[in-house]
This record gives C-alpha cells, structure tokens and sequence, in this order.
C-alpha cells in the first residue's frame, strides 16, 4: 500500500493559505495567511 500526500493552496485578492493532507484524508498542516487588516485602513481590497 502506498501513501500519497496533496498539496492544497488557495489564493485570492487578500488571503492565501496552504494545507498538505494525506491520502487518508488526514490534514498535516493548514495555515492562511492573512492583509484583511492592512486592506481594511483603504476601504478594502480594490483590482
């Protein structure tokens, strides 16, 4: 039996975040990162 791992990363205009997970659906990590506060003092995020 062989044991895979999935890199998962998402991104959008003030939020990126990342997770690796086995291939038994086991989450070995998961962070997000965060510039809602720094958008915020500009009225928030604009393209």
């Amino acid at each position: 039996m062989t044991s895979g791992l999935t890199l998962g990363i998402e991104t959008s205009c003030d939020e990126t975040a990342a997770a690796v997970v086995t291939s038994d659906n086991v989450v070995l990590s998961s962070v997000v990162s965060s510039q809602i506060d720094l958008h915020a003092r500009y009225g928030g995020g604009s393209p």
